[in-house]
């Protein structure tokens, strides 16, 4: 077996294609493979839309970069022909070494889909020594193709939820299958807001979804996401996620530490003391700092109260028993601040739960637990992390959708 068979094991390549030149340039760094590859005189080529098997009209010479040979960067030089096909006329051929379109060849492609499941896009690119935006080009190519082939038949129930995408107000909203235990995104759009569900709907419809049959939405509090939700899935109920709630009184007492902390002196380390869960994983400063917190009788340890009590509603084991407990925590709160100037954050929270009750307490009578929902903020700040230095939303989109959508034959898309 001489070098050409090697190399033509390597790339896989049949006949009548054939290595007829090769060609190691040291002047360039890093140092270059070229690789000439040929048809046979005569062959005939198949018609890229009938298959039928046609002289070639006339030939391009096409280059693709492929898999580095040890520390040398290879390229594949080829002339393709296109053939005269006599119902189609004259069309150029699919090469069975790399996709339409792309100046890669497909081996080169699938590694880098690999190594971008396990990296930043832009750690990628160094490693294969190519810029980022060919990179993404060959990501978003693989997972819209994938996405394309979907199937959202069985789709009852979807949870969505908005995160920030770009500094200032840019948006991407992620919608996830509640039945899916793994790989639950089903779709992401840029934007946020009502019109999201609308292009959600014309999605789900596009993979055999069917609105009608979507019994439960779960989401936050968002007047927009629940106008939506009546408007376009007319025959679902609508969930409030607990995960939601908790943020809801976490922001709220954050901005009355805030501006507490401009009047009065606070403990060191009261921001994440007060942030954290009461039982969780608290430092000894922060211990310290709650302890001390609630010997001063702040407003900051009357809103942290009331967060912690939240929890004490969570525990309830039945829808009444949920409603009794929010109604005790709904008056308890209300007295804790009333007419206290500081505390308007949490009033204004309280009326927020107030309005929403009913979609609350539905999570004690849905199928579907939290920890799905609160994993989605999980999926968006790996996929920032993933996608570091990406260049507009759709970029960030392809990189959630890889991560955390059932795609799992991704490098079959070509």
């Amino acid at each position: 077996m001489n070098s050409k068979d090697i190399i033509t094991l390597g790339l896989g390549l049949q006949a009548p294609w054939e290595i007829t030149g090769q060609l190691l340039d040291t002047d360039k760094s890093p140092h270059e493979l070229r690789l000439t590859i040929q048809a046979q005189r005569g062959t005939r080529y198949p018609c890229p839309i009938c298959g039928a098997l046609c002289h070639a009209h006339d030939f391009k010479e096409m280059t693709w970069r492929h898999l580095n040979f040890f520390q040398h960067h290879c390229f594949i030089t080829a002339a393709v022909p296109r053939v005269h096909c006599l119902e189609h006329g004259v069309k150029q051929i699919q090469v069975p070494w790399a996709r339409k379109g792309s100046k890669f060849t497909l081996l080169f492609e699938q590694a880098a889909m690999i190594l971008v499941r396990e990296m930043p896009v832009l750690t990628t690119a160094a490693i294969l020594e190519m810029t980022d935006k060919r990179l993404w080009r060959i990501v978003e190519h693989y997972v819209k193709t994938a996405m394309n082939a979907i199937d959202l038949s069985k789709l009852k129930a979807f949870s969505l939820d908005e995160t920030k995408s770009r500094k200032g107000h840019r948006y991407v909203t992620v919608f996830i299958d509640l039945d899916q235990t793994k790989k639950p995104v089903v779709f992401a759009v840029p934007g946020k807001g009502k019109q999201t569900l609308r292009v959600f709907k014309e999605h789900l419809v596009a993979h055999k979804g069917k609105a009608e049959q979507v019994v439960e939405v779960v989401s936050d509090m968002s007047g927009a996401f629940i106008s939506g939700v009546k408007t376009h899935f007319a025959n679902s109920s609508h969930t409030v996620d607990w995960f939601h709630v908790v943020q809801l009184f976490t922001k709220a007492l954050d901005d009355v530490r805030r501006a507490e902390a401009k009047e009065a002196k606070l403990p060191k380390a009261t921001r994440w003391a007060t942030l954290k869960r009461a039982d969780g994983p608290l430092t000894e400063k922060q211990i310290d700092a709650l302890a001390e917190l609630m010997s001063m009788d702040l407003h900051t340890s009357k809103a942290w109260r009331i967060k912690e009590m939240l929890r004490w509603v969570r525990q309830a084991t039945t829808v009444r028993g949920a409603k009794w407990r929010l109604t005790t925590f709904l008056n308890v709160a209300r007295s804790l601040t009333a007419d206290i100037d500081l505390l308007k954050p949490v009033r204004k929270a309280l009326r927020t739960v107030e309005k929403h009750r009913g979609a609350i307490c539905a999570r004690w009578i849905s199928g579907h637990n939290n920890a799905r929902i609160e994993a989605l903020n999980g999926i968006f700040q790996a996929a920032k992390c993933r996608a570091r230095g990406y260049r507009n939303d759709d970029t960030f989109i392809s990189i959630i959708y890889l991560l955390a959508a059932p795609i799992q034959n991704l490098l079959k898309s070509t």
